[in-house]
């Protein structure tokens, strides 16, 4: 992950998530639904009743963890850092330590999309409990690495990460409140709000440190460029909640969409154009009815 490409496999994978799960999240609010439940991917296959139906968030926490994996370890190709001891040296030290940081984070949360599999698709009652709990457990261990990983680094990179730090700790607490307070609206927006928050700041982060617009590099013994990351990350508290309402909004518009065409083809069965002909035998009977209800009043 020390790379561009590192940090722009797992930015760009949370920033899809968070806006699925912002549409998610904006549909079950305009629905008025009590219960959260993520869509799951239908396999038709004879003879495997209990994989007919795959989580989605749970396959792609599998498969992206694992493709993490394999960079941190094998990319560029022809490189192998797939090595914890340096067997050669007598003293036998620890090598790749910040990659076998990341692999250690990529396996959380490849347990927590297996769990979430597990959940949804392979027993009988789903254990939303269980995912929020696996979830957290994953955030919370991302939050432990990142601190032992800003050890011997720059003052820009301490401040990037300790920022980075501050979303992944309050997702990690939410989820953690879910697991007692589980099918809670506000929770569910806060939550949302942070993946945005998270996912933004992560492809901040390798503008900063990897590929600056200005084409100059930040200077870490600068305190004023040190100050406009700060600044940079309130404004990205603020784009995270520009997004989400955007998001709502527009699933609200074809939220309006859809319940007027269904009010549009339910009602078109009842009422029928009245018949404009003078002499048209329909209208005269209707006619002869207004007569009949005005002597009656």
């Amino acid at each position: 992950m020390g790379t561009l490409e590192g940090h722009l496999l797992p930015g760009i994978a949370l920033l899809f998530y968070s806006l699925y799960h912002s549409v998610l999240v904006s549909l079950a609010l305009l629905q008025e639904q009590r219960v959260l439940k993520p869509p799951l991917f239908v396999w038709k296959r004879e003879g495997h009743r209990a994989l007919q139906q795959v989580s989605y968030e749970g396959v792609l926490k599998v498969v992206i963890p694992c493709v993490g994996i394999l960079a941190e370890f094998y990319y560029p190709p022809g490189i192998n850092r797939a090595v914890m001891i340096d067997w050669e040296d007598p003293q036998r030290p620890f090598v790749f330590k910040d990659n076998w940081q990341h692999f250690t984070m990529y396996v959380f949360f490849l347990l927590s999309g297996m769990v979430d599999i597990v959940s949804q698709s392979c027993v009988a009652h789903r254990s939303a409990r269980l995912e929020r709990a696996a979830e957290a457990l994953a955030f919370y261990v991302l939050v432990l690495l990142m601190a032992a990983h800003i050890e011997n680094k720059s003052a820009l990179e301490i401040r990037v990460h300790i920022l980075f730090m501050v979303p992944s700790f309050l997702l990690a607490v939410v989820l953690s409140i879910e697991i007692w307070v589980p099918d809670h609206p506000p929770l569910w927006v806060f939550k949302t709000w942070l993946g945005l928050v998270l996912s933004n700041w992560m492809l901040q982060l390798c503008t900063v440190m990897y590929s600056p617009p200005t084409g100059q590099p930040w200077r870490a013994d600068n305190p004023v460029d040190l100050s406009f990351l700060t600044i940079f990350f309130c404004w990205h508290l603020a784009l995270g909640a520009v997004v989400l309402a955007a998001i709502y909004g527009l699933c609200s518009l074809w939220h309006s969409h859809r319940s007027c065409s269904f009010w549009t083809k339910t009602t078109g069965t009842w009422y029928q154009p009245c018949p404009t002909e003078s002499s048209g035998e329909e209208l005269e009977k209707l006619r002869t009815e207004a007569v009949l209800q005005d002597e009656d009043v």
